[in-house]
């Protein structure tokens, strides 16, 4: 018999993920649409972990690249240089600067690897049937939803300051190979966050409490 409580699927009930209206499907087989915003409704997504899977294991092999490969090349008359984002946060905390490296080596360096792992972890529990801690990794998912727009800081000051330094012949500067790598990180950690879907979490405790 079930002690919990009872869960939207077990009541017939589905929300759509476009608007958030809470409808009864006439057809459980054929949720349908939306009735107010016409879009597509589904009970769960299909394959939803496998394609997270593909789009986290991708954006890990990006990730190492991205962080190694420069992001930035000034070339003057004397010499080029070029920059990592970690030699990036490091001369800029030697320049006295450190509130920029310290936002450049958050939104640019942890935030995509705590992206990375906090999925992967969201994975493996749904995965292993974890009923534990649904709030607190519901939580965690809507954080890593939330604030996957900011990882692409680094791409936004790359472009500025190729934009802003442009005085050829004396210096320039151009796009290092590290930057398609990093936007394909925040690019495909965004799309894993989309394609998770969170009513799996859910899904454990109500087999295990039905039990």
């Amino acid at each position: 018999m079930s002690t919990g409580a009872l869960s939207a699927a077990e009541a017939g009930l589905l929300a759509c993920e476009t608007c958030g209206l809470l409808s009864r499907p006439v057809h459980a087989a054929e949720p349908g649409h939306c009735p107010r915003c016409g879009a597509h409704l589904e009970w769960r997504r299909n394959q939803s972990i496998q394609y997270t899977w593909a789009l986290i294991i991708a954006a890990g092999i990006c990730y190492v690249p991205a962080n190694l490969l420069p992001v930035l090349n000034t070339t003057t008359l004397v010499s080029s240089e070029p920059d990592t984002i970690m030699s990036g946060v490091i001369y800029l905390y030697a320049s006295g600067s450190w509130p920029l490296a310290l936002i450049v080596l958050i939104a640019s360096v942890m935030i995509p690897l705590g992206k990375l792992v906090a999925l992967a972890y969201l994975l493996i529990s749904v995965q292993r049937g974890s009923a534990k801690n649904n709030h607190d990794r519901t939580r965690l998912y809507r954080m890593v939803e939330l604030i996957g727009r900011w990882s692409m800081l680094d791409v936004f000051v790359d472009t500025f300051i190729v934009a802003l330094v442009q005085l050829p012949p004396l210096m320039y500067v151009q796009p290092g190979a590290g930057v398609p790598f990093f936007m394909a990180v925040v690019i495909l950690t965004m799309l894993a966050a989309e394609s998770f879907d969170s009513r799996l979490i859910w899904d454990a405790g109500q087999s295990r409490t039905s039990d």
